[in-house]
């Protein structure tokens, strides 16, 4: 049948939006507040970089062949719609901060000096830090003379300068000054009134400007950014692929414009010659604001003390079971063991490679890794372990975006310390998240696995929600070694012609025919007069073949819940999607869970796993998922998705709480 489809790029907008809202909600506290307009800015940042690229092309193949995007819902209007989605939402951002947070934060006694022509108390104030800690960052650029191959840094921020020379009052000269990134972006002013006052860097540098220019008079300043094409084509990489990676993060920097940021005050003349010089395009024009790079809002200065400014600081609750047991690797083999993730500790997990490390009887340690972090505990211990004589292989994802360079420092150490390192597959990411870790036991092998939704990284486990699952349970763990032993081989082990899994659903194998299985399971008891319900979770659902199965449940009579955090292509309000509810959960914490509950007829079946339903996930990379056998684990994430589904507004408060509960 023709799938109604939504499009993926406005519905990400559409996720951006409610991120805004966060920073509207009066019951947020005010510095949380702040901090969701700064994520707004970072994901819109990235959406220029990442996706802006792809819209652009398909908005030029369209103008040729209006047919060629019915297959994702594109259109010759889409470019329009995208763009007038943006501007509107950075109007709401605008009223926002100026109408709310600022004010709010005057309340309080801080004032961000917000669009302020800098007086002679601010230029008092800041002469001394410029001229010892701005000065020498600042590195003028004359674009009328020779520097004719300066190439402004993907989303710097730069003052685009306007002088008259004092000898020539005819004449004008453009040039530029960076906003130095190494310098904290805002500067704590002294004051005696008991007022907080802030004021942001590039203001300091505005109003010292005759420093840099004796003999010239500033007629104007104005900034402005620009951003370029950060996607990288991988499915390019076929040789070494460490150092084609290398090279290719180094070209992301010179990718072709895809926004200019500017300043809408600025000059129409000054406009022109700025997107001449640069080689951009009428549609990559943006108007916007006097300060850029909003999301240097989450550094904004707080004064001492303000506790309610900020969300109620949580302790993660330990895991009783394993915070039970003296030695984790002993208890894996006796039960399994769900650790929800930031609400529970991350210690176990770390426990788990610690333990692996250091264990006499621990032999082979295997590990997927794809955004590792940059103080990563996991990548020292796996370090250790080789130095104590285990035979540690690590696949390292080297296409992880924007993590590749952190990805390629950490690969290189555990590999100088005798780390097996197995790099990327081209033409496909390996974004499974397990690992596996063997004991000899006299003349046998025990194995303990451990299989994520999210990565093994414990920064983000600070704030993204998931749940990792161990078990030795003998089916999944033979199984994740198989898996690992193709990763190393790109070809079916020893004595397995064809490489089958039972227990894992595994991307590039089994993972459609499963999920597709276990819809079409639904739709037969729907249509024999049973009980018919699912639920999945997931970040983001745009894989047609995904949705048109889900239309055809919902058309059978199959009850849907859906909790789709950003990108939602299925369309909700339509005949195919009558039976289908669709929730979107934006708070304190991100939404980062992949979660799958199949009702069965009461024989409920409960997976977790690191696949989204995209097309990438699904057919251009490794991902696994794995049923939940223990019934007491399986009603803990039923549970905490009854929590979401019920009151998606204050479900992580609620959760909170509950896994607070569990014994």
């Amino acid at each position: 049948m023709d799938v109604p489809l939504y499009n993926r790029d406005l519905s990400w907008l559409s996720f951006n939006y409610r991120v805004l809202q966060m920073a509207a909600g009066q019951q947020v506290p005010l510095y949380e507040r702040i901090k969701f307009l700064s994520i707004f800015s970072s994901n819109l940042d990235e959406f220029f970089k990442v996706r802006m690229p792809a819209v652009l092309a398909i908005n030029k193949v369209l103008e040729k062949d209006p047919a060629a995007g019915n297959d994702e819902a594109l259109t010759s209007d889409t470019l329009r719609e995208v763009l007038q989605e943006i501007n509107r939402q950075q109007e709401e951002y605008g009223k926002i901060f100026t109408g709310s947070i600022l004010p709010a934060l005057a309340q309080k006694g801080v004032t961000l000096l917000y669009k302020t022509p800098p007086d002679a108390a601010f230029t008092a104030a800041t002469r001394e830090y410029f001229l010892t800690n701005i000065l020498a960052y600042l590195q003028p650029v004359w674009l009328n003379g020779s520097q004719d191959d300066f190439f402004p840094e993907n989303n710097a921020l730069y003052h685009a300068v306007t002088l008259i020379p004092d000898n020539d009052l005819q004449a004008l000269r453009y040039v530029l000054v960076n906003i130095p990134a190494a310098l904290k972006r805002f500067i704590t002013l002294p004051s005696g009134d008991g007022v907080f006052n802030i004021a942001f860097l590039d203001d300091a540098i505005r109003a010292h400007l005759s420093y840099l220019f004796p003999g010239y008079t500033i007629q104007g300043c104005h900034s402005f950014k620009l951003t370029r094409n950060a996607e990288m084509d991988m499915d390019e990489v076929k040789g070494d692929i460490l150092e084609e990676v290398e090279t290719l993060i180094r070209k992301r920097e010179l990718g072709v414009p895809t926004r200019f940021l500017y300043d809408a005050e600025m000059p129409v003349q000054l406009l022109q010659f700025l997107a001449a010089r640069f080689g951009v395009a009428d549609n990559e024009k943006v108007p916007g604001g006097r300060y850029h790079n909003l999301r240097d809002l989450a550094d904004l200065p707080m004064p001492a003390g303000w506790n309610d400014a900020l969300y109620p600081r949580v302790t993660p609750a330990d895991n009783p079971a394993a915070a039970g047991t003296d030695y984790l690797l002993n208890l894996i083999q006796q039960q399994d063991i769900l650790i929800h993730l930031p609400y529970q500790q991350y210690n176990h997990i770390l426990r788990f490679f610690n333990e692996a490390a250091t264990d006499r009887d621990v032999q082979e340690i295997y590990v997927t890794l794809y955004r590792i972090a940059s103080g990563s505990q996991i990548a020292q211990a796996l370090i250790s372990a080789a130095r104590n004589g285990k035979q540690v292989t690590v696949f390292v994802e080297l296409k992880a975006r924007f993590d590749e360079a952190n990805n390629i420092r950490w690969s290189k150490r555990m590999k100088e310390a005798g780390v097996k390192i197995i790099y990327s597959i081209p033409g496909m990411k390996v974004h499974a998240k397990i690992a596996l870790v063997k004991r000899r036991r006299g003349y046998e092998w025990d194995y303990s696995g451990l299989i994520a939704t999210g990565n093994f990284n414990e920064s983000t486990a600070r704030f993204y929600t998931d749940h990792v699952l161990f078990t030795s349970h003998a089916g999944i763990t033979r199984e994740m070694e198989l898996l690992f032993l193709y990763l190393q081989s790109r070809e079916q082990p020893d004595g397995y012609r064809f490489l089958k899994f039972e227990h894992l659903l595994v991307a590039q194998f089994n993972m459609i025919s499963r999920f597709t299985g276990l819809i079409d399971r639904e739709i037969a008891h729907a249509r024999e007069g049973r009980p018919a319900r699912m639920i999945i979770k997931i970040n983001n659902l745009q894989e047609k073949g995904m949705i048109a199965k889900l239309y055809e449940a919902s058309l059978a009579g199959v009850q849907v819940e859906l909790i789709v955090r950003s990108i939602n292509c299925l369309v909700p309000g339509i005949p195919e999607s009558a039976n289908i509810r669709i929730t979107r959960i934006v708070d304190r914490y991100l939404e980062h869970a992949r979660v799958f509950v199949f009702h069965n007829n009461g024989g409920e079946e409960t997976y977790i796993g690191s696949a989204d339903w995209m097309n990438r996930n699904l057919h251009r990379r490794i991902e696994v998922c794995v049923q939940v056998y223990d019934t007491a684990l399986q009603q803990q994430l039923k549970d905490i998705l009854r929590l979401q589904l019920e009151d998606p507004q204050h479900a992580q408060q609620a959760i909170q709480s509950y896994v607070q509960n569990i014994m």
